[in-house]
């Protein structure tokens, strides 16, 4: 089976990289069993956060990435 090569290059949305950094630094940080329940969990934090009027964490970590 062969798989076509393609040269696209893939932008991801702004924020995106500094999210997916903190999920990380807090995946190692904590050593979970579960790792997809801790994202769940780590994810809604920072939606509640969100909505709770504090910053919104990917239009920090776009600044950041600026």
């Amino acid at each position: 089976m062969s798989i076509a090569y393609s040269n696209t290059n893939m932008r991801v949305p702004a924020g995106f990289r500094n999210l997916l950094e903190g999920l990380a630094r807090e995946v190692l940080r904590e050593q979970p069993t579960n790792v997809v329940a801790f994202a769940a969990q780590y994810f809604q934090k920072l939606l509640e956060q969100r909505e709770a009027g504090g910053i919104d964490p990917v239009a920090w970590g776009a600044m950041l990435e600026d």
